[in-house]
């Protein structure tokens, strides 16, 4: 079994058809929401992630097969007054599952994060999704709290229409 992790290069034809493609699968997957993306989001994706600087993705491909994907987009820690990356989307296909792919991914996530020097990374979680939850702390990450009798960090989010 061959394992390829790469940052993706947008203007690569099998880069860019892996991302959109791996975001759909795992759209449709309950922790995804469980619909398919919409046709002009899976046709956009990439053009339109390639216009950001801030973005970047990292793909991982068992025996040249896409597997894997994280979707980053890099912010800024005012409190650091460095940059950060948060990982906005992370999936591993269900038949690649158990290969330790998603350790493979965060950590090219994070190489990357050092070489801009970023001083953490960042992602959300649902709080019933406990594959990704083990994942997650397996690699290093916590909770986020300043002070812990303000209590944790929660994600809210309100859509624009």
């Amino acid at each position: 079994m061959n394992i390829t992790v790469v940052n993706a290069d947008y203007s690569n034809e099998t880069h860019s058809q892996a991302i959109p493609y791996l975001l759909n699968e795992y759209a449709k997957d309950p922790m995804g929401g469980s619909e398919a993306l919409e046709p002009h989001v899976y046709d956009s994706l990439v053009s339109e992630l390639q216009k950001r600087s801030h973005a970047f993705s990292v793909l991982v491909f068992v025996d040249n097969e896409p597997a894997g994907l994280a979707n980053c987009l890099e912010g800024f820690s005012t409190f650091m007054c460095k940059p950060l990356i948060n990982i906005h989307d992370l999936c591993v296909l269900g038949k690649f599952r158990g290969l330790g792919l998603s350790q493979k991914l965060l950590q090219k996530v994070e190489d990357i994060a050092k070489e801009r020097d970023c001083c953490k990374v960042t992602l959300e979680v649902l709080s019933n999704n406990d594959v990704a939850k083990s994942a997650y702390l397996k690699f290093g990450f916590a909770g986020y709290e300043l002070d812990p009798s303000a209590g944790h960090a929660v994600f809210w989010q309100k859509k624009i229409s």
